[in-house]
């Protein structure tokens, strides 16, 4: 089920137009409505943004829940306001246990550290992606990759880079190799938005 409506409270946030489906769609799917939230306000804002990409809930549902378990990783919780606490900072990307090798390129401004990139959020995004494509879901004035509102619209758009269309299998497959180039990490992803598809119209 697609999530209805745009319009969020003026002044507020707008993904809270969408807290009475969040709330349904999540406890069948077993997802904090929090998370639904930031997931199907993504894909709205997709679809008004960049129509062709065909954009699910449910691919960025499988991501969250892939990458930080909806928010959750390393002990942490979503808050109120969709910040996951404490921050979730993935481990250094120093070329060891089939990690990567990305010297620091933020400073430690993002991911606390001075030497390599770490991937940061619940989307866990590296510091120069974020830096590219960060975006400010929630309208608090901030890109912040620790919301998972802020984090789900830029793993959203991030997907739907040059001109994919999602609902074609080799591009979608394509889109999650992009987010992260491992076979056994597209597949969980695939296995998790079927899931999630499949629970949500119970």
């Amino acid at each position: 089920m697609t999530p209805p409506g745009t319009a969020g409270p003026a002044g507020g946030r707008p993904s809270d137009a969408l807290a009475g489906w969040a709330r349904d769609t999540g406890a069948k799917v077993g997802i904090d409505p929090i998370a639904m939230q930031a997931y199907g306000y993504a894909e709205l804002v997709l679809a008004e943004t960049d129509r062709a990409c065909g954009l699910s809930w449910t691919t960025l549902a499988a991501i969250g829940l892939v990458e930080s378990r909806h928010g959750q990783a390393n002990n942490a919780q979503l808050g109120a306001d969709g910040r996951a606490v404490p921050e979730i900072i993935g481990l250094p990307l120093d070329g060891q246990g089939n990690r990567m090798r990305i010297a620091d390129t933020d400073r430690g401004e993002l991911d606390r550290d001075t030497t390599y990139d770490r991937a940061i959020g619940p989307m866990q995004f590296i510091p120069t992606t974020w830096e590219e494509i960060g975006a400010d879901a929630d309208n608090d004035g901030r890109k912040d990759p620790h919301n998972i509102h802020d984090a789900a619209l830029a793993a959203g758009m991030y997907l739907c880079k040059g001109g994919r269309n999602l609902t074609i299998p080799g591009d979608w497959w394509n889109a999650i190799l992009s987010y992260n180039d491992v076979r056994r990490y597209a597949q969980d992803v695939f296995d998790a938005a079927n899931r999630y598809g499949q629970a949500s119209r119970t």
